[in-house]
């Protein structure tokens, strides 16, 4: 029988309790199902030292022999995609079918890195005669990655692709709320055999690891996915160490919608996706901008499928939208919802918590939101959609970029010339039109302004996990 998992540390290759923990709680009915361990300071020296160890490994293993490992870990995860997906359904409350999505997705960035890993080509630069200059690319060290809730699996997942496939070490510490994800990733590359000390997983107090993690000399790279302004703290800790940062930090998603499509259409697909992970998505779409001739029909068929979206435990095969993953996320959809409310914004579906047990929200859509509403300004991380009517496409396009955030946006539209113009003036760092997918393995994902710095995935993200090194070589003196 499939059952959750005893939670332990993985250091220098084998596992460890600790003599602290933490609950876990199930979202759908607030009970324990685990406890996570919290790293002490000698654990975090243990992993320290084995990190180092392993870096002389892996460093020197080759990118062929690299991908063998993440390949074959990837195959064990796919294999056990039942279990693990039932662990992150108890930990996080998602529909059963999307963790296993979750799961298969993780796997494709383990798959795609591994393959991208054994094409990190340099180049040698024309020379005069008698002299070569050769540029490289090495594993930059060992990295202390950081890893959020909102994606037990596949978040960790993505940081650790991407610093095995450029031949670093990696001390992850997981999210303490769905810690089920990363352990599950752990198990699956002591089976497939990563030497001891590439690959570390730790818990605890997440200011007390960051801090202690960041400045210490063997740690070359911080990768975080989290809040715009613990990104900021942290990079701050990194900048005072001369430490290079990969930030993948909040968003709060636009969503340009043209009158030149149907709004019918537009506005299922959009609810359907607002729903996933309970709109708990960096990159979910939350702020609706509809052109006024299509604005109250695509309003009404989005409130009518968002009220049709079945609430309830995961585990359920009739769910399709789970709890929020804790009561924090409670309190600032009401918060949200009452502000928006107070300035004139209309209720169109949704807006009040379900039941009192489990952490239950609707899908919860207000129209004509005013644009001082908080719910404009800050990332609702929830599953609320703001609708707003706009006059032109200059409008929209001016309202999307007024935030300091730039991870994702969308557009709806069937015109070449606004499509042109939607990709080159929407700042975000990925812009998504007539689809609300905003990135998979072999695309790179990262956003601008305050949503953060560096990419990850594609080609493009293996190039953080290394450093460039100019060779120049004189044949003789």
């Amino acid at each position: 029988m499939t059952r959750y998992p005893d939670l332990q540390l993985y250091i220098g290759g084998s596992w460890k309790k600790a003599s602290a923990g933490l609950p876990v709680l199930n979202p759908a009915d607030e009970s324990v199902i685990g406890t996570v361990p919290v790293a002490t300071r000698a654990d975090l020296d243990e992993a320290l030292a084995a990190a180092a160890d392993g870096f002389r490994i892996w460093s020197r293993t080759s990118p062929r022999r690299r991908a063998e490992v993440m390949v074959k870990a990837a195959a064990l995860m796919r294999e056990r995609v039942e279990e693990i997906a039932y662990s992150i359904t108890l930990e996080h409350g998602k529909p059963l079918a999307q963790a296993q999505l979750e799961v298969i997705r993780g796997c494709e960035f383990f798959e795609w890195d591994a393959a991208e890993g054994q094409r990190t080509y340099g180049r040698v630069i024309p020379s005069e005669p008698g002299i070569k200059y050769v540029v490289m690319h090495q594993p930059i060290g060992m990295v202390a990655a950081f890893s959020p809730w909102n994606f037990p699996m596949s978040q960790p997942a993505r940081k650790i692709a991407g610093a095995l496939a450029a031949g670093c070490s990696i001390i992850l510490k997981a999210a303490e709320e769905t810690p089920a994800g990363a352990m599950h990733i752990a198990h699956a590359l002591h089976d497939a055999g990563l030497p001891p000390g590439v690959f570390n997983l730790v818990f605890g107090i997440p200011a007390e690891i960051s801090q202690y993690l960041i400045p210490q000399e063997q740690t070359r790279l911080i990768a975080f996915t989290g809040s715009t302004a613990v990104g900021k703290h942290l990079t701050r800790i990194a900048a005072d160490h001369m430490k290079p940062v990969l930030m993948e930090l909040g968003g709060h998603a636009p969503v340009i919608v043209c009158d030149d499509v149907d709004p019918v259409a537009a506005a299922l697909v959009s609810a359907t996706r607002k729903a996933r992970n309970t709109g708990q998505v960096c990159t979910s779409p939350t702020r609706f901008f509809v052109q006024k001739p299509i604005y109250e029909a695509f309003a009404r068929t989005f409130a009518e499928k968002a009220r049709s979206v079945v609430v309830g435990n995961g585990l359920d095969s009739a769910t399709q939208m789970g709890p929020l993953a804790n009561y924090r996320r409670i309190e600032a959809m009401e918060m949200l919802v009452a502000d928006a409310r107070a300035k004139g914004a209309r209720v169109l579906a949704g807006g009040e918590r379900i039941g009192n047990s489990g952490y239950f929200f609707p899908v919860t859509v207000l129209a004509d939101v005013p644009d001082d509403a908080r719910a404009m300004r800050e990332e609702p991380f929830g599953p609320l959609a703001l609708i707003s009517p706009v006059s032109s496409l200059d409008e929209a396009i001016a309202k999307a970029n007024s935030l300091p955030f730039g991870l994702a946006a969308y557009a709806f539209t069937h015109s070449a010339s606004n499509a042109d113009r939607l990709a080159d003036e929407i700042e975000a760092g990925n812009v998504s039109i007539n689809t609300l997918e905003a990135s998979v393995a072999e695309t790179p994902f990262g956003g601008v302004k305050d949503s953060g710095y560096g990419r990850e995935g594609g080609a493009e993200g293996l190039s953080h996990y290394t450093i460039i090194k100019n060779v120049s070589h004189r044949m003789a003196i």
